[in-house]
């Protein structure tokens, strides 16, 4: 199953179990011994190892312009429209509104995703915000004490400048909140409508190199990522 998986080599990982390496259900794992996949919990030096077949963890780069939607009766462009053959069992994780691009996390196991977008786990979100500048040094100082909105404070965990090209500044934000238009709302609150909106990462996956439109399956390690941030 370890190899399967693609841990390694079946020789690697009988290797990993004598060394007492892989946990089954909490209990260190014994070689030859036999589990289900579609139950067991199964850690390799503590990291999650997904074995079930039938689950699916992927990523999308959610161009502008596309509602986070499976279908729409209306007939717009939606995320669905970019999961043909498998966006019947999929659900995404989370939403972005329409103008905002980058990563959306899609998957069809309902644990990690309903414990991902529960606030109690505080799995937080990176974005890249263009804004029009110069931006004031305390800027990052003001939106770490928090903004009074019309829905209730709200702070962002950092801020940072990213780089500055004439009056068009690119600042990072990282928020663990997800209530609807958030950064916008935060920004444009201070003085800084957002001019365009990317989400670089959700917890420690990484939107990368992925093109727009197009969707990729997370990596073993990046989905045992997600698991340790809500304690799965």
């Amino acid at each position: 199953m370890l190899a399967e998986a693609g841990i390694g080599s079946r020789r690697q990982c009988d290797q990993l179990v004598a060394e007492g390496r892989v946990e089954v259900d909490g209990q260190i794992a014994v070689p030859g011994q036999r589990v289900d996949p579609a139950t067991a919990v199964i850690r390799v030096d503590g990291d999650r190892i997904v074995t079930a077949a039938d689950k699916s963890y992927l990523a999308l780069n959610k161009p502008a312009g596309v509602i986070t939607t499976m279908s729409d009766p209306q007939g717009r462009e939606c995320v669905g429209d970019y999961l043909p053959e498998r966006g019947a069992r999929l659900f995404h994780v989370g939403r972005l509104d329409t103008e905002t691009e980058g990563l959306l996390l899609l998957t069809n196991d309902g644990d990690l995703a309903h414990r991902l977008m529960h606030p109690s786990y505080g799995v937080p979100k990176t974005y890249l915000a263009e804004v029009i500048g110069p931006v004031p040094r305390d800027l990052g100082r003001q939106l770490r004490s928090g903004v009074v909105l019309d829905d209730g404070p709200a702070a962002v965990d950092s801020f940072r400048v990213v780089q500055s090209s004439g009056n068009r500044v690119l600042v990072e934000l990282v928020l663990h909140e997800g209530r609807n238009r958030l950064v916008r709302r935060l920004l444009e609150a201070v003085g800084f409508p957002v001019q365009r909106l990317v989400r670089v990462k959700v917890g420690d996956v990484a939107l990368g190199e992925l093109r727009p439109g197009r969707v990729r399956p997370l990596n073993q390690r990046e989905v045992a990522k997600l698991f340790k941030a809500v304690d799965l």
